[in-house]
Formats: structure tokens, C-alpha cells, sequence
């Protein structure tokens, strides 16, 4: 049997053993280091629009710092998409608050603005006025930074922006990650670019990422001895992981060009199909199609070509499960009209590595066509 195709396996470049090799020359083994540095400078740099970054273990510990940060507290609530990773969601209970669901738009697949506006509403009408707006780029695609963000100005509610997915994605021409109080991205083996596992918190006001370093350094305080006044975390991002990081960097932009190339070869190779429908970018938006994602009629052709895919050792995925429908938070207020149900039933993730090579990418196709033919 030919090799395995896995989803979205890691690309390494040229460049980065020789970040780490030398971090070991120069014995920077230790938490921090000049590759932490470089590697938030050149995250920076490519984001553009005067922002500032911190490089964090994991995208889940910039939320977590994000939404403290951001004032998130014990009681509180913060108004989530519904329809993404439960990494997403998990670190505002890590605070003691409350997820608010919030379903998708056709459009772009992420958090309606019309939803938005109600759960606003209505919870004002109750007394409990939502703390932080938790957005999602989600597979790449930008959000609906426009409207998201005319709400969240409207009633004063910060917008912790993630972008865990959408590394190398734009918004009418700015980058994603830049368009809340606070961005997220991720840096896990899976994503378009990665350090192993690691994540950074991206800010326009230093105060924030200075902040995030403090708490993520375990709060420790200007003295010479260990003193702390504040709780504090162990989530800083390595010197080692950081060179790979500032490799990764370095070809960030071929990454995103093959990802979209895996997706327009698809669309070429199954548009005309009856059973396959594909998300269009809106005006305006330029997603990185961190993963190439189909539409089919039901579940049950959805499930019959996964398993077909599976049978011939290509990995594919379901989308993500909507959060409201997960055990652990099925119990929580939720807005919903039916979106992300919908597109969790009918959605299929298909290998999009940029890795991938054309002969792969005629057997998955052709794998497609005999499942339903």
C-alpha cells in the first residue's frame, strides 16, 4: 500500500536545524533566549500594523492570558463561537467564566453578527453584560472583522481575536491576528507554520504582551530575590522551539501559497460534482486555507467518503464538532439558528499539507471520485 496521507502533518524548511543548532552551541537551552526574541520580532514584522508579540507555549495559553488580561474573571461571561476547537473555549473556564455560544453565518462559517447582537442584547436585559467576544478565523478563513468589530465597539465589549488558524490570512489587506484587543496564534504541529507546539499573544498595545510575559514568567517581580504578587504561569515559549519557529518564519509565504494550491486543485478536480460545494472566499477576505474543506449532501455521504479515505490510509476529518453540542458544555446558554450544526454534519476536512505532493493529491482525488461513483 502506498505511504499514509496525513491530514496536516509538519513542513520543515532549510533553515531551521540551523537556528537550533545554535541554541546547543551556544548552550540557550534554557526558557529564553535570543531565538525568543528573533522569533517575535519576525512574527512582528510580518503582521505588520504596529503591533507587538509575545511568544507563548501553546495558542490555548495566549487565550487563557488574553482573557485575563482582558479583566475576565470568576461569574463572568464571554461570548464564544460556537463552531470551533474546544481549545478555544477551555480557557475561559480556566477563569471561573461562563462560555456563551454564538452559531456561524453562512458566509464565512464563523460567528453570525446578527447572533452576535442578540446574545448582546438580551443579556444586557438580564444584567449580565458580556465581558470579551471570543472570534474565530476558523480553517483560515477571516471572520467578519467589519461587523464583529462595529458590534463590539457599539456596546464596548473587547474582542480577543483567534487566529490560531489563519496565520498568513488577510482581511481587506490586514493581516489576521490584528484585528482584535488582543490576537492569538498557534504554533502546534498541526498548523501552517509550527514550533513543535508553542503559540504567541499579539497585541497593539505593549502593555498587553508585557503583561503576558510577566504572568507567563510566573509573575515574577522586579527584585533580586523570588518574589511574586500575582498568580503566574509557566508558558513561556523555549529558545530551542523558537528557532524552529524563526525557520518556520522564514517560509511562511510558500506554506500559504501551497495550501491554497491543494485547495484550488480540489475545487478544479471536484466542483462539478453535485455532491461537493466549496467555501468562497468573501470580498475582501484572502484566507490561507490552513485546511481544504468540502461540503457534501448529508452525513451519511460525508461518513462514506471518510471511510473510503480511511480505508486507502488517507486521513481526513469531520469539521469541528459545534461547542454547544460537546458533553462538557452542553448545559451553557447558547444562540444558535442552526448553521454550525448543519456544516458538522455535511463537512469534510481532506489531507492539506503543503507537503503534499501532486501524486498525492491525484490519489486522493481519485480515492473521492470511486467513493461516489
Amino acid at each position: 500500500m502506498p505511504a499514509k496521507i496525513w491530514l496536516s502533518s509538519p513542513h520543515m524548511g532549510s533553515n531551521e536545524q540551523k537556528y537550533v543548532k545554535q541554541a546547543f552551541e551556544t548552550n540557550w537551552i534554557a526558557p529564553l533566549g535570543p531565538h525568543v526574541n528573533g522569533f517575535e520580532k519576525s512574527i512582528k514584522d510580518f503582521l505588520g500594523d504596529n503591533v507587538y508579540a509575545a511568544a507563548l507555549s501553546s495558542g490555548t495559553a495566549a487565550i487563557h492570558l488574553g482573557l485575563k488580561i482582558l479583566g475576565v474573571t470568576y461569574g463572568d461571561e464571554v461570548l464564544c463561537q460556537s463552531f470551533t476547537f474546544s481549545a478555544s473555549a477551555n480557557p475561559i473556564t480556566y477563569l471561573g467564566a461562563k462560555p456563551v455560544f454564538i452559531d456561524s453565518e453562512t458566509t464565512t462559517w464563523n460567528m453570525s453578527p446578527e447572533l452576535l447582537r442578540k446574545a448582546i442584547e438580551h443579556r444586557i436585559k438580564n444584567h449580565k453584560k458580556p465581558k470579551a467576544i471570543l472570534a474565530v478565523h476558523l480553517y483560515g478563513m477571516p471572520y467578519n472583522a467589519d461587523a464583529i468589530n462595529a458590534i463590539a465597539k457599539e456596546f464596548d465589549i473587547p474582542v480577543l481575536e483567534d487566529s490560531a488558524e489563519a496565520l498568513g490570512s488577510t482581511y481587506k489587506e490586514h493581516r489576521c491576528g490584528t484585528f482584535g484587543a488582543i490576537g492569538v496564534l498557534s504554533f502546534n504541529g498541526n498548523k501552517i507554520i509550527t514550533t513543535s507546539g508553542g503559540g504567541a499573544l499579539i497585541a497593539h498595545n505593549k502593555e498587553y504582551t508585557d503583561k503576558a510575559i510577566f504572568l507567563a514568567t510566573q509573575a515574577r517581580d522586579d527584585a533580586p530575590h523570588y518574589q511574586h504578587s500575582a498568580i503566574g504561569y509557566n508558558y513561556r515559549l523555549s529558545n530551542v522551539l523558537a528557532g524552529i519557529g524563526r525557520g518556520q518564519m522564514e517560509v511562511l509565504a510558500d506554506r500559504v501559497e501551497a495550501r491554497r494550491a491543494n485547495f484550488e486543485f480540489y475545487k478544479k478536480e471536484l466542483a462539478h460534482f453535485s455532491q461537493f460545494e466549496f467555501l468562497e472566499e468573501p470580498e475582501g477576505s484572502y484566507s490561507n486555507r490552513w485546511l481544504s474543506c468540502v461540503l457534501t449532501p448529508n452525513f451519511e455521504v460525508r461518513e462514506k467518503i471518510r471511510l473510503v479515505l480511511l480505508a486507502e490510509d488517507i486521513e481526513s476529518r469531520p469539521f469541528w464538532k459545534p461547542l454547544h453540542l460537546q458533553p462538557i458544555f452542553g448545559k451553557e446558554l447558547s444562540f444558535l439558528d442552526g448553521t454550525s450544526l448543519d456544516l458538522f454534519n455535511r463537512g469534510l476536512c481532506l489531507p492539506s499539507g503543503s507537503n503534499l505532493e501532486k501524486a498525492d493529491l491525484e490519489r486522493i482525488v481519485q480515492v473521492i471520485k470511486t467513493a461516489i461513483s
